[in-house]
């Protein structure tokens, strides 16, 4: 047998194991990532084809470093191999289902422990499904990455809605609290009623939605940022440092935020050139990966090309870059009510080099959060999964497990 038999083979049993997994009739359908070459071949032509700058600034100031871009760009076309990049991705038992008409991709890894906990992992923008990757395999399975077998998962990872292998909304873009009654839907549909939610970013305002909807179903929230800061712009009673880090917040947005403005209200008009371009995508989204992580500077010091690239060729292969814009539109739709407290045990985890750039003070998060666990982390920045996944589990586990 040939080793690309050999492989299909493989993947096979794999899948034959996976689907078993699923409860029966629930209309969830066993997927695998399967690029046609011909998207392949296209990206190859336009990749060769790319038209530079001919008056780039240098560093990163003014945006993307075109010598870097250019370096990743030749590694893309060269070196990069997409295949085995998607052979690895469809190592993860990934499904999709329809919900209420909408189709969901998702990661579905059983716990290997002796009572796993449920967990649903949710990201935001710029990343997908791929930023757990590193972290999967630690929470369903402790005990080989030296833990307590007692401290496994059941791992839930969607692609959120119109990001990477799940459907782009139709019309009007869907807020982020329709989101989370999808992933309310999914989790009862997988046979879960008490779970356990982590989210960064978009990931973070969708778990405390989720929690503030469905408070009996949730056994606790763990998130990487507190969300909603723009709800307390008003508020009469804020502390000291409370105005410090709104203000600090405010001041982010002037000098970095303009991409919010941009995918909040003309996403279309920016979506032509970054679905038409290769390299000019990868300049979107790496500069977020650059000016976001605890890379001093030196992107790769956080993430390697392969994963940089995976994660731009999940949006370029779905045509997915304008949906995923789509919860900056409504950003302020679904928001808690200021005041509203969510009742439901809460850890945040603060990477030092997340934006703002500024440590929110407890007492803000206190406002709607029931804070049970702050911690501090030493270093790591927005993307915890990727950058520093050792500490993000070890924290997720350790909040967890007095909630089991």
């Amino acid at each position: 047998m040939t080793n690309r038999r050999k492989q299909q083979s493989n993947q096979s049993n794999q899948s034959h194991q996976r689907a078993s997994q699923q409860p029966a009739d629930t209309g969830i359908q066993l997927f695998h990532i399967e690029v046609p070459q011909a998207v392949l071949d296209d990206l190859q032509e336009r990749l060769a084809h790319t038209r530079w700058l001919d008056d780039a600034e240098e560093g990163w100031n003014a945006g993307t470093n075109e010598d870097y871009l250019k370096e990743l760009a030749d590694y893309w076309q060269h070196t990069f191999d997409w295949r085995a990049q998607e052979r690895q991705l469809n190592q993860l038992a990934q499904f999709r289902t329809q919900i209420n008409g909408f189709g969901l991709h998702f990661i579905h890894e059983k716990g290997k422990g002796p009572n796993p906990t449920p967990i649903l992992l949710i990201h935001g923008w710029p990343a997908s499904f791929q930023l757990m990757s590193k972290i999967i395999p630690m929470l369903t399975d402790p005990e080989r990455f030296g833990g307590d077998p007692a401290d496994s998962f059941d791992v839930v990872v969607p692609s959120l809605p119109g990001y990477g292998f799940s459907d782009r909304p139709a019309g009007a873009e869907m807020t982020m609290g329709q989101a989370a009654e999808l992933l309310a839907q999914l989790m009862n549909r997988l046979g879960y009623t008490r779970y356990a939610v982590h989210g960064g970013d978009f990931g973070s305002g969708i778990t405390q939605l989720l929690a503030a909807a469905h408070p009996e179903a949730l056994l606790g929230i763990h998130v990487t940022d507190i969300g909603f800061y723009n709800m307390y712009d008003q508020a009469p009673d804020l502390t000291e440092d409370e105005k410090r880090y709104v203000g600090a917040q405010q001041g982010w947005f002037y000098q970095q935020g303009a991409y919010t403005m941009i995918q909040g209200t003309k996403p279309q008009s920016l979506a032509f050139g970054l679905t038409d371009s290769p390299v000019g995508l990868a300049g979107w989204i790496i500069e977020k990966f650059q000016a976001w992580s605890d890379c001093d500077g030196d992107i790769e010091k956080a993430f390697t090309k392969d994963e940089l690239l995976t994660n731009i060729m999940i949006y370029w292969v779905t045509r997915t870059i304008k949906s995923s814009f789509g919860f900056y539109r409504n950003m302020y739709f679904s928001m808690p009510q200021p005041g509203q407290r969510i009742e439901v045990p809460a850890a945040f985890a603060r990477f030092p080099r997340d934006i703002p750039g500024v440590d929110p003070p407890r007492s803000l998060a206190e406002r709607h959060l029931q804070i049970e666990r702050w911690t501090q982390m030493p270093r790591g920045g927005h993307f915890a999964a990727l950058e520093q996944p050792d500490l993000l589990v070890d924290d997720v586990r350790s909040f967890f497990r007095s909630l089991r």
